[in-house]
């Protein structure tokens, strides 16, 4: 906890569990390390390390603000299927003193990017089947599948 002034305080505390970010069901962020930034009456942030992060999708834009407290933050752009989102994310890299713990992590507006808690291997977006496994069946790039096929679940054909 940092209080930065008798009128303004800053809490940093780490999240319950395991956290992600997602745009339009592709998940961008997936961190068992994740900080929960309040701020005296605003809505809590869910910073995120940069190692947890898919960076590929991120490109660093001229935008930068100041926050007397926390300090200069840069932002992000991600770009998702096509769609840019301008300024989504932001970071503060050499944060203030009462902010230090969220040097190296990104925060995403909530309005933009969802951010939600995982309970367990699952949670309510992943509706269909855990991400993980199938991340792991899918192409890596060089043509071939991270893991074996799945085994099938139907019959040939017959005929």
């Amino acid at each position: 906890m940092s209080d930065t002034s008798p009128n303004h305080t800053l809490q940093i505390r780490p999240a319950a569990g395991r956290m992600r970010a997602a745009y339009q069901g592709h998940i961008i962020a997936d961190s068992n390390d994740v900080l929960i930034l309040t701020e005296g009456a605003m809505a809590p942030v869910a910073y995120f390390p940069t190692g947890d992060i898919e960076m590929g999708y991120f490109a660093r834009t001229d935008r930068s603000t100041h926050c007397p407290f926390k300090g200069d933050a840069a932002y992000y752009t991600v770009t998702l299927e096509g769609e840019v989102l301008e300024n989504v994310a932001w970071t503060y890299e050499d944060p203030l003193p009462g902010a230090v713990q969220i040097d190296g992590r990104l925060a995403f507006y909530a309005d933009r990017i969802e951010v939600y808690a995982v309970s367990g291997d699952t949670s309510p977006h992943d509706h269909r089947t855990d991400v993980d496994a199938v991340v792991q069946h899918t192409d890596s790039g060089g043509g071939q599948s991270q893991k074996d096929h799945w085994p099938t679940n139907v019959e040939e054909p017959k005929g």
